[in-house]
């Protein structure tokens, strides 16, 4: 596995630690030292990295912004937010605003390395999905108003792309919409599209639930419920149609 890293982090020691356990697997980094250092580098070349471990507390422009300006020029690629705060509000915080990873100083960099590697390899295997299969026109999942594409990472709300998806909160509604109705506990959730090798909190859900429904949202698709102790469910049979034709009702 070579991956290209963009480490974004102001401690020289924890930089030098994680370099040296980065350069043991054969993955090159570059680094950033401040906000505004990262995000000038991702701009330059987009394209070049593979993952990146964003530091919470940077001078300059702190690492939530980072990630909103990161995930503004790319909503796929994946982020590992790294911090010494341990608040689940900063958690929430950092994930509702695009991090796939939250993980808490100080941190094995064991751990760390093995949460890069699963990471790297679900983005790897949906992509190599997509590339194979990227002539078929095929949904998997097609309900009364929602078509779903695995393969092409498609999302459609009566006929309406559902844009700038991450990998996180298209999997959580690819999920949800194979078994429309039933309830899914966050646990349930965690375990299906994190999997076991993640430790996170169940708050975690909560946030890629926000930022997915605000999403579907923009196209008209309320179709994520709550079920207020026990979890969500996807529902889309009291959704009334809404053509893209003006003049069809």
């Amino acid at each position: 596995m070579s991956l290209r890293i963009l480490m974004v982090e102001d401690d020289n020691s924890v930089a030098e630690m994680m370099g040296m356990f980065f350069k043991k697997e054969g993955w090159q980094q570059d680094i950033a030292v401040d906000g505004v250092e990262a995000v000038d580098m991702f701009k330059e070349n987009a394209d070049k990295y593979d993952l990146i471990t964003l530091d919470l507390n940077l001078p300059k422009k702190d690492g939530i912004q980072v990630a909103k300006e990161v995930r503004a020029i790319s909503p796929t690629v994946p982020i590992i937010m790294l911090t010494a705060r341990g608040s689940e509000s900063d958690q929430v915080l950092g994930l509702g605003i695009g991090a796939d990873e939250y993980v808490t100083k100080p941190f094995s960099p064991i751990a760390l390395i093995a949460r890069i590697k699963a990471l790297h390899r679900r983005v790897m295997m949906e992509e190599d999905v997509q590339t194979q299969e990227n002539n078929n026109q095929e949904y998997e999942i097609q309900t009364a108003h929602l078509k779903i594409s695995k393969d092409r990472r498609e999302v459609l709300f009566d006929d309406q792309l559902v844009v700038d998806l991450t990998p996180k909160e298209f999997d959580l509604l690819y999920t949800m919409a194979q078994k429309p109705k039933q309830v899914f506990s966050r646990d349930q959730l965690l375990d299906l599209v994190w999997g076991y090798e993640y430790y996170g909190e169940e708050r975690t859900v909560d946030a890629h639930i926000k930022k997915l429904r605000q999403k579907l949202e923009k196209v008209g698709a309320k179709v994520i419920q709550t079920v207020w102790g026990v979890g969500y469910k996807f529902d889309d049979s009291q959704v009334k149609y809404q053509s893209l034709n003006p003049f069809v009702l």
